[in-house]
């Protein structure tokens, strides 16, 4: 399209009043200020700007003899408004140069006005209004083509989705070739806004228009679905496609492979695996994490060292989250040792860990007691900027408790609070599960009542240990009171709630408040454990009644339990004490051959079996 031809067009899309001669004359002048204008800022005689109307910046802007940079200048010098006059460009002005901006080829600049018209309130305007001006604008169809996809996108860059899809429909109706890359934009602007519902009705519409569909578009609505929960749409998606003949690449794979992992469904998981391997496409780091995760939340540790290894010798660099992955797991199997080998072997890789790889390795030292390692750790954890959280704390309080150096716990439960973080159940039962190991009940109960009056909420776990203090204080009346308590608040008692109550009454000798506890809790539906029955036969050795506690031992087969060491221990010391020597070595014999070894006590009960004191 000549230029000549341009301009013609302009003024027959936006006829001049012929009338208004003044308005001529006046963008005359402006336009001969521009054409000669030098400075930087522009300046222009008030007495020009004073009477400015749309029609005289439409005159300005599509005069052939001011420059694309003269016109730029005066555009921003009226959107500046440096003087006392109100008139701006309005819509006419904008898609004026947005066209010669177009027709010079300056693209960048025509989708920044575009971008205004579209993001400016006082712009706003029926997208067939915009359409029609451009279509009026060039007679050429591959520029009104390239001017449509630019607003498509300007629209999608903009959120503006239904504005996106009457441009889009309007392309399709009109016969002009939609850009794939074009809906690439629509798909990403809907996927970031979070409105994934939208990815797939769009997608349709693509497929349906016969766009070009890649790898690309396809995986991104894939990950759509799968994110909403719509793991089997994004599997039919993917077979439809693959049919089409579109090949998936490892990232689509991942991403139906994660959301099969947590959806629990490993034979999603395994289809998945055996298509990479029919279609030739080998695992990369992803897939690998993937993996890794999978087998190490599913316990399956071999297979995930085994997964490791395998990366490693393929020449495949894990990143942090798998090495903080495999920390992990070995920090809770114990395997502290293996932990920091790991953790050097990343910085020798040249790997950086975060907070969680730290947080990880800080969980193993405290379970296994080394303390005065962790203090190492997070000295240097905080000297390269990571700061201790909430998680961290309470895994520190735990740490403490577990060695009994319970003035260290309160020291981290103070520095916690002046960190910003308020102690929460888990610090508040942490610390007085501590206490009542060490005998130190009163100060424990105190411990629990102060956090409710902090208004933090008891959970099950403070509950059962304040009936527990109740109980070891014999203070039952109090215990009871405090189930009905936690009935009341929504925290239903547990089996180990009720264990704290019948072991309480076996110590007291109260034997038949313990059977009579026992039988209420099997009516709310909890079923009697290995605990509860050892707390019965040692009641009732206690009480003298050995019959009655070797009936409650001979039952628990019949209910599927098995007798731990304590029981054991408690039935021989009860059988020694009444002289039933031969009993209680069977139960000796029968104690070694379940695997269990016997302690200082049980020989020495069993010793004493064979010399009864007399009286």
């Amino acid at each position: 399209m000549s230029t000549s031809n341009f301009f013609n067009t302009v003024k027959r899309v936006f006829p001049i009043n012929p009338s208004s001669k003044s308005d001529e004359r006046l963008a005359k002048l402006i336009a001969k200020t521009l054409i000669n204008s030098t400075s930087k800022p522009l300046q222009i005689d008030p007495s020009l700007t004073s009477n400015l109307n749309p029609n005289i910046i439409h005159l300005v802007l599509s005069n052939p003899n001011v420059k694309i940079p003269s016109c730029l200048h005066f555009f921003r010098f009226l959107k500046s408004n440096p003087y006392p006059f109100s008139q701006k460009p309005n819509l006419q002005a904008h898609i004026t140069l947005v066209c010669r901006l177009f027709q010079a080829r300056k693209f960048a600049e025509a989708k920044i006005i575009l971008n205004q018209v579209v993001s400016n309130e006082n712009l706003v305007c029926p997208t067939s209004d915009i359409v029609s001006m451009m279509i009026e604008s060039y007679e050429e169809p591959k520029i009104v083509h390239k001017l449509f996809d630019m607003l498509f996108r300007v629209y999608a860059d903009n959120k503006r989705f239904e504005e996106c899809l009457e441009i889009f429909e309007y392309m399709k109706s009109n016969g002009f070739e939609i850009d794939d890359r074009s809906c690439m934009v629509y798909l990403l602007a809907v996927k970031r806004c979070d409105q994934l519902d939208l990815l797939y009705d769009f997608f349709r519409r693509m497929v349906d228009s016969g766009v070009k569909i890649t790898v690309y578009s396809m995986t991104l609505v894939i990950d759509g679905l799968c994110k909403i929960g719509e793991v089997g749409k994004a599997r039919n998606l993917l077979d439809e496609m693959v049919d089409r003949g579109i090949e998936p690449n490892d990232y689509t794979y991942n991403t139906l492979i994660d959301a099969y992992m947590k959806k629990l469904d490993s034979g999603g998981v395994k289809e998945m695996l055996n298509a990479m391997e029919k279609n030739g496409i080998p695992y990369n780091v992803a897939t690998y994490t993937l993996l890794i995760n999978w087998n190490s939340r599913s316990e399956e540790m071999e297979e995930a060292e085994r997964l490791f290894e395998e990366m490693n010798q393929r020449g495949i660099l894990g990143d942090v989250h798998v090495y903080t992955t495999m920390i992990s797991w070995n920090c809770k199997l114990g395997n502290t040792k293996k932990a920091f080998r790991l953790f050097d072997e990343m910085a020798e890789r040249g790997l950086v860990p975060n907070c969680h790889t730290y947080a990880a390795l800080v969980n193993g030292l405290c379970k296994a007691g080394h303390m005065e390692g962790v203090e190492v750790l997070l000295h240097e954890m905080q000297t390269k900027g990571y700061n201790l959280n909430r998680v961290i704390f309470n895994t520190l309080i735990d740490g403490y408790c577990k060695r009994g150096m319970i003035d260290e716990a309160w020291r981290c439960q103070s520095i916690m609070e002046q960190k910003g973080f308020e102690a929460d159940v888990f610090a508040y039962s942490t610390i007085a599960h501590g206490l009542c190991k060490l005998n130190r009940h009163e100060e424990a109960k105190r411990l629990l009542l102060s956090m409710v009056d902090r208004g933090v909420a008891p959970n099950i776990v403070v509950f059962t240990t304040l009936i527990d203090i109740y109980c070891k204080q014999g203070d039952f009346v109090e215990a009871k009171r405090t189930i009905r308590e936690m009935e009341s608040k929504g925290e239903k008692p547990n089996v180990v709630t009720y264990n704290a109550l019948i072991d309480g009454y076996c110590k007291k000798s109260m034997m038949k408040e313990a059977h009579k506890t026992m039988r209420e809790m099997e009516v709310k539906g909890l079923v009697a454990d290995v605990y509860t029955y050892t707390s019965l036969v040692h009641g009732e050795c206690i009480s003298g009644n050995i019959d009655e506690a070797a009936r409650l031992f001979s039952e628990m087969p019949d209910k599927r339990l098995v007798p731990n060491i304590i029981t054991y221990s408690v039935m021989i010391s009860g059988l020694s004490k009444v002289g039933r020597s031969d009993e209680a070595f069977k139960l000796y014999d029968q104690m070694k051959e379940a695997g269990l070894t016997p302690d200082d006590k049980v020989y020495a009960a069993l010793v004493g079996s064979l010399h009864p004191a007399t009286t």
